[in-house]
């Protein structure tokens, strides 16, 4: 049986108003009511019941947690962390999933709709008008793994994309690779473009080394695996900064399924550092992403603009760096060679 909020009232001997007033944040109840009905709501064991204090608070402590992108495993480690940070600081994720959705009009209606006291978008490949309808809309919101801007319309953390894009194209050149390829997510999401915006940037600067680039279809295995798969009907490279780490193991499968091997035959760089990445039989070097950093900035941005929601915006940029495994040859003039 559910205990009642009558039912510690009777215990402790006071109003159930004070009971009430007990569990309300902020509210005013005197220290001796306060121990009172403590002792008698653990005696019963009693929980207050959040969405009856949602009425008289106003707030639902409900925060949108938004994503549109399900395939990659990636979101898992971004969903365990958020989850937990927001939990430990009293609110209540609410998992919004936006695939396919391109109009942010309709995912502000619908998180309107469960009276959400605050929105986190969760992508990188939306652009910053999806966050922006929010903040417009008066929703407390913040942009993680966001595209950077000096000069942000909402809270921003994440990483330089573009900077991430010329340390991949750095890595391969020290490696001596004359024939490499950028292999970008979908076209569209504003991560692909800020990464081969910088891989092309820094390739112009070794102009022996000769560049392609193409597009998957959407951050996944499948995706990867199936662009490598046509790559491979050609002449490919030598190799691959893929963008992101699922794409990277979806093209290590299609190579190794070609008879072919990496690194001896064709070379893999990912961005992430997701946890399978370091498993055995991928062993993928990678760039790496400071998810855990990114995610408990995010939740504390958030908690600050419940407080003030006219909080000024601003951008948290994470520096990021090449984690050496086993899909890229050793650096040119390495001892050994």
């Amino acid at each position: 049986m559910i205990v009642t909020l009558r039912e510690v009232a009777e215990r402790a001997g006071v109003s159930r108003s004070a009971v009430s007033r007990t569990f309300t944040e902020g509210a005013s109840v005197s220290d001796k009511t306060r121990r009172k009905v403590q002792k008698a709501a653990d005696e019963l064991g009693y929980s207050p019941n959040a969405l009856a204090s949602s009425l008289t608070t106003g707030r639902t402590k409900l925060i949108g947690l938004v994503s549109n992108n399900f395939h990659n495993p990636i979101f898992l480690e971004v969903f365990d962390l958020f989850t937990k940070g927001l939990q430990e600081r009293g609110l209540r994720p609410l998992l919004v999933n936006l695939s396919d959705e391109t109009n942010p009009e309709h995912s502000v209606q619908m998180l309107r709709q469960y009276s959400v006291d605050g929105v986190i978008v969760a992508s990188s490949t939306l652009p910053p008008s999806f966050a922006k309808a929010f903040r417009d809309a008066n929703v407390p919101v913040v942009h993680s793994f966001g595209r950077h801007s000096s000069t942000p319309h909402v809270h921003v953390v994440g990483i330089d994309n573009v900077e991430c894009g010329r340390m991949a194209a750095r890595t391969l050149a020290d490696r001596g690779y004359t024939r490499v390829a950028f292999l970008g997510g979908p076209k569209l999401a504003t991560s692909t473009q800020d990464r081969f915006t910088g891989f092309m940037e820094e390739i112009k600067c070794h102009p022996h080394i000769d560049t392609t680039f193409s597009y998957a279809a959407q951050y996944s295995f499948d995706a990867g695996r199936d662009e490598m798969t046509r790559l491979l009907s050609s002449a490919p490279a030598q190799a691959y900064f893929c963008g992101d780490d699922v794409l990277s193991i979806g093209a290590l499968s299609a190579i190794k399924s070609a008879g072919l091997s990496v690194p001896a035959d064709i070379g893999l760089i990912g961005l992430n550092n997701m946890e399978m990445a370091r498993w055995q039989n991928i062993d993928l070097t990678t760039i790496h992403q400071p998810i855990k950093q990114i995610i408990t900035s995010s939740v504390e941005l958030i908690v600050a603009m419940l407080a003030d929601p006219d909080r000024y915006p601003e951008a948290r940029l994470f520096p990021c760096h090449v984690v050496e495994r086993g899909t890229l040859r050793s650096v040119v003039g390495q001892a050994g060679e």
